[in-house]
């Protein structure tokens, strides 16, 4: 079947590009979560989980009409002849969007873990707060963030709703396994719909066999 590898390369690209741009804004805000218990946190908490629970065409929407010419990201970007909507950065940006909540849920957890006292320790022989957390606590939590890293590219890589309004499904240019399985189908090319679904099977089996391995042994690093 034509293009298979492309679309491969393209969905993977797409996934790696969309989990490395949240990874330090997920990481940021998993430690604050972790950390912070002050008024708010629940609406916070709250407004970043709403990409897992809302339906993707609704973010996408939402995506569509803040980047769009007309809207107010959209203008800014058009003024800086930027262009994002139905283009391969909608694709990043939307899956981008969509695996963030995993990511921070993950790492939270993996801050969560870290005992405060070896911060303290850390903050007593003169490290400032930037190192300690460097030098202490992403040490010691690497394997939830690792996790949500892992939860966040297996997202990616299974991303349409969001991506179909917000990029469109164009062949060669914004078209991943998933908008390809769903063009197949409607063409009525079930068997090449049913060989891209069986690659995306496989990718999605890899990342989420990789994710289990490490939830498995930072599971025996708690208990231990």
């Amino acid at each position: 079947m034509e293009g298979v590898t492309e679309l491969v390369l393209f969905t993977v690209w797409v996934a790696v590009l969309a989990t490395l741009l949240i990874l330090p804004f997920g990481v940021a805000a998993a430690y604050a979560l972790a950390r912070w218990d002050g008024p708010g946190k629940g609406v916070v908490e709250t407004v970043l989980t709403l990409p897992l629970v809302l339906p993707p065409t609704a973010v996408g929407l939402v995506l569509l009409e803040l980047l769009g010419r007309h809207g107010p990201v959209g203008r800014v970007l058009d003024a800086w002849d930027v262009e994002v909507v139905f283009t391969p950065r909608a694709v990043v940006l939307a899956s981008a969007v969509m695996a963030f909540p995993l990511l921070v849920r993950s790492a939270r957890s993996g801050f969560e873990e870290v005992d405060p006292r070896l911060v303290a320790v850390a903050r007593t022989l003169g490290d400032s707060r930037m190192r300690a957390f460097f030098r202490v606590t992403l040490p010691l939590a690497w394997r939830g963030v690792l996790v949500g890293a892992l939860l966040a590219f297996s997202r990616a890589l299974g991303e349409f709703g969001a991506t179909v309004l917000v990029a469109g499904n164009i062949p060669g240019r914004t078209q991943t396994l998933s908008l390809a399985i769903f063009q197949r189908t409607q063409l009525g090319r079930d068997a090449e719909a049913l060989q891209l679904a069986g690659v995306a099977a496989l990718l999605a089996f890899v990342a989420v066999f990789a994710t289990e391995a490490v939830t498995r042994r930072r599971g025996r690093r708690v208990r231990a």
